[in-house]
């Protein structure tokens, strides 16, 4: 029964039954509120203020429309549409940001829901084992929250396109969601094929444009050095991350001494640390290595390049993007019967596998008054390209 109506900025109405605003009216939950969907980008695109609980009900919606355009039963719609508000509960304060030296929000979601009222919430009605499963994308219900082309994937796009202000990520949901089925996979029919490239387009121009753009960059890496050590010194605890917004963590970092309050007052004032130095992912021999590379690993090189640069250690930042894998090239389309990967059938998908490093490139940051010291030092002897 429909108990309660939310007005959402992209999709419009959208309707809870009780079990639905129980869930989403616990502190779990009510904590996305807090959490920006898309970190510090709002320093870049003013509007980009929203927060994951906007997106959490948006998706919400759209596993909704999925559902119903693929004949679910009751007991199937209900499975995704709560899996849908709860994907994201275990995320970081602003949210991708606080990633990169702990568990993912993937994990510490089903943590969360593990230790908290949630459980409980949930376990009235549902075998929690199986929401657990279909948030990490297990199973075939599991596809279309977290899949190759997956209905959280469809909201953010339509989402962050919209509060950023940049087209790139308008996509055609309508199409996508008439055109799947589901049988062992979730996957779309030939006639929802261009719908698939144009969202897997959408991704590929907002990485360069919103995600990864040269200065949220910057002010993501500054946040992170921050955030590290407010995890070094016991001021923040990484295990209990999920319990902590955006607010907590600012004022955290503006209370310490030295360099984080340092480094937080010049996000304050915009102050950002300047690019002395990028290499094309594409110019490398190994693009997946560098990847792969660990904190460790960078902030080894870090440390010797600020020996060698003669520069405070905490002011070198080395960055590598953080660029998908792009897997909705191998969805699976019902094709006369037979099934075949996207990337087999579509000219305009296998060209975007050679080209998908074309916008990433490794990145040395500094403060302004080092940058002097940079301009003839030799940092691609350090970096393993």
């Amino acid at each position: 029964m429909i108990l309660k109506f939310i007005r959402d900025s992209v999709h419009g109405d959208l309707n809870l039954n009780e079990l639905e605003v129980e869930l989403i009216d616990s502190p779990q939950i009510q904590r996305l509120r807090r959490i920006k969907q898309l970190g510090f980008t709002y320093l870049v695109y003013p509007g980009a203020n929203h927060s994951r609980f906007e997106h959490s009900i948006g998706t919400m919606y759209l596993a909704s429309r999925l559902a119903d355009n693929l004949l679910l039963d009751d007991h199937q719609k209900s499975i995704v549409r709560i899996c849908a508000i709860l994907h994201d509960s275990g995320h970081g304060p602003f949210s991708h940001v606080s990633e990169g030296f702990m568990r993912t929000h993937e994990e510490l979601t089903s943590e969360l829901i593990k230790k908290s009222q949630l459980r409980d919430i949930l376990s009235e009605n549902f075998d929690l084992k199986e929401i657990l499963e279909t948030i990490k994308g297990e199973g075939s219900l599991g596809q279309i929250i977290s899949g190759e082309l997956d209905v959280d994937r469809m909201d953010y796009l339509l989402r962050d396109s919209y509060y950023t202000g940049v087209a790139y990520g308008v996509i055609d949901v309508e199409r996508l969601i008439y055109n799947m089925e589901l049988g062992e996979h979730l996957m779309i029919k030939r006639k929802g094929v261009q719908a698939a490239e144009s969202m897997l387009l959408a991704r590929y121009f907002m990485y360069p444009s919103v995600y990864q753009h040269h200065t949220t960059r910057i002010i993501n890496a500054m946040f992170r050095r921050c955030l590290k050590k407010l995890f070094d010194g016991g001021v923040v605890n990484p295990n209990l991350i999920y319990h902590y917004d955006d607010v907590d963590v600012i004022a955290a970092a503006r209370s310490q001494e030295g360099y984080v309050h340092d480094m937080m007052q010049r996000m304050d004032n915009r102050d950002l640390f300047k690019t002395v130095y990028s290499i094309e992912i594409d110019e490398s021999n190994d693009p997946a290595t560098l990847f792969k590379m660990n904190e460790s690993d960078k902030r080894k090189i870090e440390l010797e390049i600020s020996e060698d640069l003669n520069v405070q250690e905490d002011n070198i930042i080395l960055d590598i993007p953080e660029y998908p894998s792009f897997d909705e090239m191998s969805t699976i389309v019902s094709l006369n019967g037979s099934k075949v990967e996207l990337g087999n059938i579509s000219m305009l998908v296998d060209a975007l596998k050679g080209a998908r490093f074309k916008h990433a490139d490794v990145c040395i940051y500094l403060p302004e008054d080092d940058a002097d010291k940079a301009s003839k030092f030799p940092f691609k002897d350090y970096i393993p390209l």
